[in-house]
């Protein structure tokens, strides 16, 4: 990457935008575990999340409005941007012409060409983008690639991945307005994850199938819907993302030539931030319980198949990456292209609910 960098014994200083559930819970936690970062703005105009921020983070300083970081952008190495997905864009636009490196949280924007738009204006630059998709370091993700490489599978033929929760009141806030420029919706927040971790796994979609519903009184966005994908490779994804799921199938169900993998239950990661885990040893680690199984022929439900020893979760990967990426021009994590890629899918989703159509890519 071009520009300055301070030297190996001096963290590179990290400006954080935005100090609601993704910026508390995720990247102010995961920066400050991150050995040559150092979280050293945060901006949120809201009184109580200040205080929040000052005290869980004494030395951090406070500002009001991301212009206050533009004014003294040479001051920053790195800007992340937790914000509401209708702010990604400017935002991202706005750090990237201040000279900064910029990481933004999923989805990058609300279309793909906006996500392109924005991967050219940093590469003009010669400035890292990257997009938070922390759920490529999720514990099952991590083992079913380690399956996949293994080749134990054989040929996959068929990927069911669930992302389900029973919430069946609604919560409020930006994330579930009927309102397009708010970007909400389960579609865009946890159909991100599962379309991202489908083309990393089994690579470009051909065609998209979607089913989209809003079941829940008074909801105004997608609250129910099923993504189903043909991948180039022959793979056939089906995806769920629902918050009104009364009972939650297996988060994971891969159908190969020589067997099937089935693993119940969600990456611990999250859970742990929210309760003020930090991580450490024993991060990420979940009990042999909860560990999936492989077979053929059996219901891992009657305790068919064989245990699969589920990789440790490692969130941190990603903010080690980055900081990698800009003090040693190590590979993005993950670029804006793979999210303009997860964004063509997601907007042929998208028009798939709403014409009843398959659309091909």
């Amino acid at each position: 990457m071009t520009g300055t960098t301070p030297g190996t014994g001096t963290p590179l200083r990290v400006g954080l935008i935005g100090y609601g559930l993704a910026g508390s819970v995720f990247h102010a936690p995961l920066i400050a575990a991150t050995g040559g970062l150092a979280l050293d703005a945060v901006v949120t105009s809201n009184p109580e999340r200040q205080e929040q921020a000052r005290a869980e983070f004494p030395d951090v300083r406070l500002a009001a409005t991301a212009d206050e970081l533009w004014a003294r952008a040479g001051e920053l190495d790195l800007i992340v941007i937790a914000s509401p997905n209708k702010t990604h864009v400017p935002l991202a636009t706005a750090a990237l012409e201040a000279g900064l490196p910029v990481v933004v949280d999923k989805p990058v924007a609300g279309t793909a060409a906006e996500a392109r738009e924005l991967a050219a204006l940093a590469e003009e630059r010669g400035l890292l983008l990257s997009v938070f998709q922390n759920r490529r370091w999720d514990n099952d993700f991590l083992t079913l690639r380690k399956l996949l490489t293994e080749g134990g599978l054989g040929d996959v033929w068929r990927f069911e991945s669930r992302f389900e929760r029973w919430r069946p009141n609604l919560k409020g806030g930006w994330r579930e307005s009927g309102d397009p420029a708010e970007i909400g919706g389960l579609l865009y927040d946890l159909g991100s994850h599962v379309v991202d971790q489908a083309l990393v796994l089994f690579g470009p979609a051909a065609c998209v199938y979607a089913e989209s519903d809003v079941r829940r009184p008074g909801a105004r966005s997608d609250d129910d819907t099923f993504i189903a994908l043909t991948h180039t490779s022959g793979v056939r994804s089906h995806l769920y993302v629902s918050a009104t799921t009364s009972q939650l199938g297996p988060r994971f169900r891969v159908l190969g030539s020589r067997a099937g993998y089935v693993k119940y239950g969600l990456d611990p990661q999250e859970a742990a931030l929210r309760e003020g885990g930090r991580p450490g040893p024993g991060w990420g680690v979940e009990p042999e319980s909860l560990w999936g199984r492989a077979g053929a022929g059996e219901s891992p439900l009657t305790g068919g198949g064989t245990p699969v020893p589920t990789v440790p979760g490692d969130y941190p990967a990603y903010y080690t990456a980055i900081e990698k990426a800009l003090r040693e021009g190590g590979p993005n994590p993950v670029t804006a292209h793979e999210a303009a890629a997860a964004l063509d899918v997601l907007e042929a989703a998208r028009r798939s609910a709403r014409e009843g159509v398959t659309v091909t890519l």
